[in-house]
């Protein structure tokens, strides 16, 4: 079965396509691209309603993967959270949601604070659904560094790092990083699939 990775950020189809042995498509690749609503509470909701929408214009044949990721602060009562890429408005762009971060905590009066990547990764094909998750730790800091990675990576250092995820090289990341922890669990899963 083929797997399709219901996402249409390269960020994280670069991501997937590092960490995964196996060939995955990128649904834009199969579909024409399209909006889906994503009005889940949680990741693992979100992440469901991604791969679903796909499956069900896809069909048995496949095997869809999607992943709903965001970062939280407790320092601002976990936002932005599920609403990660989506802080500065619907059409924000990487750097408007990390501007908006950053002036968050600054307004706070913290130049460091802890945080935490949540990834949801759901698994949807015809002998069921599986969801999986994967957390990293560390702080985000009040100015951007590096220019590697996306989203909020250069404000993010992983516990036990003194770089940021924008700094860091991407051979560490994929094996730190939350994607990387769902992904090695759903490893498992997605091989079960294949094999029947």
């Amino acid at each position: 079965m083929k797997i399709v990775l219901a996402t249409g950020n390269k960020g994280k189809l670069r991501e997937f396509q590092q960490m995964c042995k196996e060939e995955v498509t990128p649904f834009s690749e199969l579909l024409e691209l399209f909006d889906i609503i994503e009005d889940g509470d949680t990741f693992a909701q979100n992440a469901l309603i991604k791969a679903r929408t796909i499956y069900e214009r896809l069909g048995e044949e496949f095997v869809v993967i999607a992943d709903d990721s965001g970062l939280s602060l407790p320092l601002l009562g976990g936002a932005p959270g599920i609403y990660s890429a989506r802080y500065a408005g619907e059409q924000a762009s990487d750097t408007e949601n990390l501007q908006k971060l950053i002036e968050a905590i600054k307004e706070k009066g913290v130049h460091s604070t802890p945080a935490y990547y949540t990834a949801a990764i759901a698994i949807v094909s015809k002998y069921g659904e599986f969801v999986v998750h994967g957390w990293m730790h560390g702080d985000v800091v009040d100015e951007a560094r590096g220019e590697k990675g996306f989203g909020y990576d250069p404000i993010f250092i992983p516990n036990g790092c003194t770089q940021t995820l924008g700094e860091l090289d991407d051979t560490v990341k994929s094996t730190i990083s939350h994607r990387a922890q769902a992904l090695a669990l759903a490893k498992p899963i997605i091989k079960m699939l294949q094999s029947k």
